[in-house]
């Protein structure tokens, strides 16, 4: 396995999907655009083209600068190289093909940012993880995707459209902004989740508060698990 496909990176080569993608970010000239993974810059002349500004970061040194070369020319274009998920920046919409490894980082940063909305193309498999609303699929990730953003599923894409071609299809999803929480926040409920068959009684316990409760946190809504991660850190 070489690096890109160790880090997750299958290149979108879809045109019209690219297309697609930007359209469905519906952006404007007040827009400032968070593009994380630059990839081979697929989407970069269409954000361009509609954003006040576009912020696009790469992990890859390689990848970074041959972005460098091929868009030098575009005003509006920063190109960052790093992870972006490390970085603090400033916008309004992050547009993203995300790569597989990165997705649930991904979820965890934006979820702690103030942004208006999101899209971001993820595994088929990711996007169903976060759907689940109860029951004992639920995970950490899907209670802070779901309390903080509202999702929609937008567009099914066949591994046919990236190269190297995954073993999976991909899911493109709308987020947009509900709540913003904490990074204590989102670290308390992963812990929570990591006792996730215990009754929220015994659960409480063992974070040192009381709550009279036979539930398990799989029964609860999100907003009300995400008020017992704020009462064990407050």
């Amino acid at each position: 396995m070489n690096k890109r496909q160790s880090l997750g990176q299958h290149f979108l080569i879809s045109n019209s999907i690219a297309r697609s993608i930007v359209d469905f970010a519906e952006l404007t000239k007040k827009d400032v655009v968070l593009e994380v993974g630059t990839g081979k810059g697929i989407l970069i002349p269409n954000l361009c083209e509609k954003a006040k500004k576009v912020i696009s970061v790469e992990k890859d040194d390689n990848l970074y600068l041959k972005a460098k070369e091929n868009f030098f020319s575009i005003p509006n274009l920063v190109l960052k190289q790093g992870d972006a998920f490390e970085m603090d920046f400033d916008f309004t919409v992050l547009v993203s093909n995300l790569p597989y490894s990165e997705s649930r980082n991904a979820i965890e940063w934006l979820v702690q940012r103030k942004f208006s909305h999101a899209i971001i193309m993820v595994q088929k498999e990711f996007a169903q993880k976060l759907l689940v609303k109860e029951g004992p699929a639920r995970r950490a990730v899907s209670v802070l995707a779901n309390y903080c953003m509202k999702i929609e599923k937008l567009l099914d894409v066949n591994k046919t459209n990236f190269q190297p071609s995954p073993k999976i299809d991909s899911v493109v999803i709308r987020l947009e902004q509900k709540h913003q929480v904490t990074r204590e926040i989102v670290q308390t409920v992963n812990n929570l989740f990591s006792f996730k068959r215990k009754t929220v009684r015994n659960l409480a316990k063992k974070f040192g508060i009381e709550i009279d409760s036979d539930k398990r946190l799989e029964d609860l809504e999100d907003g009300e698990i995400i008020a017992i991660a704020k009462k064990i850190i407050q």
